[in-house]
């Protein structure tokens, strides 16, 4: 991405801490005509022009604003609105025009008509998504150019979503209530846990699995439906309540189930009956207020509330350091990517682009090894038992990950040198190789991960010697690495598999219990008589207490510490250990999401809750 398109895709989205401020007491914004500046542009899902409006008297119920939100036909209703408006001074509203692109092109021809010769008071305010690369740029030009362009960059930090979460109410929201004490007390909770899920967003994955559109008209409702229910009730209906809030308010934007576990969490900690004992704390140092008045409970936040910390969401200090190492790596790869490659290559000794690119060919050819003889494999053993299969299936698909990575080299190679015409798919192979980034071609046919090439490519032969080791006489290794599987989830099922077929158990009547040992892998000569010894996951967000068997807080700096082995068997559900027991996801890489794979039940003297909210996971990849 170069220099010009980085400024282009930031071009109109220029950071106003505080819109509402500016668009009542800002003079651009006052009945002064503007020839070209009449068009308010806000990158943002839903304009704040309203506040400003009905300090102005600009209203729906005076008739003076035109609330339009676009799609299902309302082209025409906006181009009437924008037309009336023009001729009558009035404000319009068009939310989500990204969601009509075929009528951006009218809608440009209608902001230039009415820049000019328009009722003075006439104001157009349009909002939308912005978009994530430059090259999914649907605002025409001319409307960018054409406008004034705002953004509403949201507070960072707890005490400035706290703050903003507050602002969002006033006196009269707290004196709604006859029931005072219950009412403001849940009320402020409620604000709390807004902040909290709307600021782990910051943190990437270990903050949730994936990113949701928490907004403060959910926080609204929820406090509307808090006020209703105490009104309705004599006694707190504290699991109404949770459920209201988890599942349907907050839990409508929620579409993973360990997401949904940890608002659920956060719940079950901030909306209980302790909450109306006094002495509760929201957060480590943060007591939840005594009753207040609005401006009370600001004056309150700012002098009770500790500084910025993980901590004040339930995450680990750690949490913070891996935030600031991912935005720092987006910015430095922002900035590789802005460099002539000449200077990238290094000219200082002499390499250019493809010399560079021939070495990193030359290399890999070199060191790729040759396919697995299937065949072969097979003859060595006459029994199919689970493992075997899945070994069977490991080999199959490297062999068809290596037999693509050498089929591109040697025609990139050829391409090189001249022999074969350059394609569009051998320069983007090129360009990977260059920036040392796996090409997609390589990935869509391996395995998640997060490793630049150098590191990938090492990774695969690691792998590649584990099934050769695997594949001399088919005896299941003594300890296996797990990290090592295109599918581990076979594996662990195969495990579950010989169990049943030993003992002629139900499948679905068993599951996977794992015990954590106290050995590294060298301790081990020869695999259990029952299940499987495994090795390879890394913790992030705790740490594996090695002599008390627990899972235990982290320590500073030492973001994914490695567990020792694992001994994973199958037993029937009912003999499972369901007391101090933390339900850990265990994932392939630190992107989570759909990199699930399996549940590990580990033992914890802690509440289960506190690793919850501490986004504690097992990982095949750091």
């Amino acid at each position: 991405m170069g220099l010009t398109e980085v400024l282009h895709r930031k071009a109109y989205m220029c950071i106003v801490p505080v819109i509402e401020k500016l668009l009542v007491h800002y003079p651009l914004f006052s009945s002064i005509p503007l020839p070209l500046s009449t068009f308010i542009y806000f990158p943002i899902p839903t304009p704040v022009a309203p506040l400003a409006g009905k300090k102005l008297g600009f209203t729906i119920d005076c008739g003076k604003l035109h609330n339009i939100s676009l799609g299902q036909g309302q082209e025409i209703v906006a181009e009437k609105a924008i037309e009336k408006a023009a001729k009558d001074g009035h404000w319009v509203i068009l939310q989500n025009i990204h969601l009509v692109v075929k009528w951006l092109g009218t809608l440009e021809e209608l902001v230039g008509k009415y820049s000019k010769g328009s009722h003075p008071d006439y104001r157009l305010f349009v909002s939308a998504e912005p978009a994530p690369t430059p090259e999914e740029h649907i605002i025409p030009q001319g409307i960018l150019e054409n406008s004034i362009k705002l953004i509403n960059e949201p507070p960072t930090g707890m005490l400035a979503n706290l703050h903003a979460a507050l602002y969002n109410f006033d006196q009269d929201t707290l004196e709604l209530c006859t029931r005072e004490q219950e009412f403001k007390s849940i009320f402020f909770s409620l604000c709390y846990f807004h902040t909290c899920v709307a600021g782990r967003l910051k943190f990437g994955p270990q903050g949730w699995n994936r990113r949701y559109p928490f907004n403060l008209g959910d926080l609204t409702i929820c406090v509307n439906v808090l006020y209703n229910y105490l009104e309705a009730n004599t006694k707190v209906p504290w699991e109404d309540l949770r459920y209201l809030f988890g599942e349907i308010m907050y839990g409508g934007h929620i579409t993973d189930d360990w997401d949904r576990r940890l608002c659920h969490t956060y719940l079950e900690e901030f909306m209980s009956p302790s909450l109306l004992e006094g002495d509760f704390a929201l957060a480590p140092g943060f007591l939840s207020p005594p009753n207040l008045d609005y401006i009370g409970y600001h004056k309150y936040i700012d002098e009770m509330l500790p500084l910025e910390s993980p901590a004040l969401y339930g995450l680990h200090p750690n949490a913070e350091i891996g935030f600031l190492t991912v935005l720092s790596d987006n910015l430095f790869k922002t900035l590789l990517e802005m460099q002539p490659r000449n200077l990238l290559a290094g000219e200082i000794i002499g390499q250019s682009a493809e010399e560079k690119v021939k070495n990193v060919l030359d290399e890999i050819l070199e060191k790729l090894p040759e396919e697995f003889n299937l065949a072969e494999i097979m003859q060595k053993s006459a029994v199919r038992s689970p493992y075997i299969l899945v070994c069977f299936q490991e080999c199959e698909r490297m062999n068809i990950l290596i037999r693509e990575i050498r089929r591109s080299i040697k025609q990139l190679d050829l391409g090189l040198k001249g022999e074969l015409t350059f394609s569009s798919s051998m320069e983007t192979l090129q360009s990977s190789l260059f920036y040392d980034l796996v090409p997609d071609a390589w990935s869509s046919l391996a395995y998640p991960s997060t490793y630049s090439l150098a590191q990938w490519f090492n990774d695969l032969l690691l792998r590649c010697r584990e099934l050769d080791t695997w594949t001399q006489d088919l005896v299941l290794p003594a300890v296996v690495w797990l990290p090592g599987f295109f599918n581990p989830q076979s594996f662990l099922t195969a495990i579950m598999q010989t169990t049943a077929r030993k003992n002629n158990w139900s499948l679905d009547k068993m599951c996977l219990t794992t015990d954590v040992t106290k050995k590294s892998r060298e301790d081990y000569g020869h695999p259990p008589r029952e299940g499987a010894y495994i090795f390879g996951l890394y913790m992030e967000g705790a740490r594996w207490d090695t002599q008390a068997g627990v899972v235990a807080e982290a320590r500073l700096k030492d973001l994914t510490p490695m567990l020792p082995v694992i001994f994973a068997r199958a037993v029937p559900v009912e003999k499972q250990e369901t007391k101090h027991i933390y339900k850990c996801p265990v994932y392939k890489t630190k992107v989570r999401g759909p990199t699930y794979i399996w549940t590990f039940n580990l033992k914890t003297k802690e509440k289960p809750a506190k690793w919850v909210l501490a986004g504690v996971a097992l990982l095949l990849e750091v």
